[in-house]
């Protein structure tokens, strides 16, 4: 049993009621918050502000779930547990497959971790996360000042203020994002889905006793169908959104163009390689595996600098299916929104099987020398 008391609301909107309601019902949360001034020009955080001043008597954490989400019947007492075990962390329950939070919390369920730091400079995924109830009490008092209507970008600024550190966030997403409608105006991003998908059972061991990946070192994303390297440290430097090509950020990596070449024709199965180019694309084919040699390599370097003495990756069944998780919505999130819809579930597995010849080429590659890390 738990210790953490944790307290309830769904954030949403008059004209998505109906629906919240149902996910208040069905999990068992503590009711809604609508938002104040429905008619005015849309802002989740005018309604977030309600979400987080509902905090229950005696409550120790508060949690704010999103009215267009899905969940295990019991995420509250998954939440409570894992509230417990950190007890003053802002803890985030679901993380987009396509944002920087996204590939960290991917390159993080390969090599093994249960959570992962969140990179400071990207919106704080807020679909579900929980607060201890001082900190929400903080965040409201903070976000009161804002002129801001995007409550991610808010909960982020508020969490990297003065020297604090960013969310944790779940590598098993236990939250799944529904439809692409958007009351905030994000439906442009088109489908947005959980980057690790998985049901309660196979997420709880990682949650409660996973290990957490704090240092992301550099991180290996892809954007409208084309690789991104997150450098070292750049959320303290003036360009700390920029998107730095892969080929740009090389120096920081310590891999070659001569290297990545090699590894391609060495490792690349050349009809899975005709038949991505043919349906995406033959730049989306070359620049999809590519990252994924990337992420396999930094996912390695990261169980190898941070996982416990003796931790293996995959370790269990359930490691297993979270790190094929992982892998499976790496193809679908790496293309320009406009191309998702079309992917099917053997576009999918084609595109799962390709990147799995990536990552294990990535993971073979010789280990970077300690004195080149920058």
């Amino acid at each position: 049993m738990p210790t953490a008391r944790v307290s309830s609301a769904v954030m949403t909107h008059p004209v998505r009621r109906a629906q919240a309601e149902e996910l208040c019902a069905r999990l068992g949360l503590g009711g809604l918050a609508l938002d104040p001034a429905p008619d005015d020009s849309p802002s989740a955080l005018r309604t977030a502000l309600v979400a987080w001043s509902r905090v229950a008597e005696g409550a120790t954490h508060q949690l704010m779930i999103q009215d267009d989400v899905d969940a295990p019947a019991d995420l509250l007492d998954l939440v409570a547990h894992c509230a417990d075990r950190f007890p003053g962390e802002a803890l985030a329950f679901y993380t987009n497959w396509h944002a920087r939070n996204g590939a960290a919390a991917r390159l993080a369920a390969l090599a093994g971790a249960g959570w992962v730091r969140a990179v400071p400079e990207e919106f704080a995924p807020t679909l579900a996360i929980t607060l201890p109830v001082a900190m929400a009490a903080d965040f409201r008092r903070y976000a009161l000042e804002s002129g801001e209507r995007h409550d991610d970008e808010v909960m982020a600024a508020f969490l990297r203020r003065d020297g604090r550190r960013s969310a944790l966030l779940a590598v098993p997403t236990v939250t799944e994002h529904m439809g692409t409608s958007s009351i905030n105006g994000h439906a442009a991003q088109g489908v947005r889905r959980a980057v690790c998908p998985a049901g309660a059972e196979d997420a709880r061991p990682a949650l409660y006793e996973g290990w957490v990946l704090e240092e992301l070192d550099w991180l290996p994303y892809m954007r409208y169908g084309e690789g991104f390297v997150r450098l070292p440290g750049q959320d303290a430097t003036p360009r700390a959104r920029d998107h730095f090509g892969w080929r740009e950020a090389l120096p920081h990596t310590g891999l070659t163009e001569e290297l990545i070449e090699d590894a391609m024709r060495a490792g690349r199965p050349g009809p899975a390689a005709r038949e991505v180019g043919d349906l995406y694309g033959e730049s989306f084919a070359d620049e999809f595996w590519i990252h994924c040699l990337m992420l396999g390599r930094q996912a390695r370097e990261a169980a190898l600098r941070c996982a416990p003495p003796g931790a293996d990756p995959a370790g269990t069944p359930a490691g297993e299916r979270l790190r094929a998780a992982a892998v499976s919505t790496v193809g679908i999130a790496g293309l320009p929104p406009e191309r998702r819809p079309d992917v099917g579930q053997a576009h999918t597995e084609l595109l799962s099987a390709y990147a799995w010849t990536a990552i294990r080429c990535g993971e073979s590659l010789p280990e970077r020398d300690p004195a080149d890390r920058r």
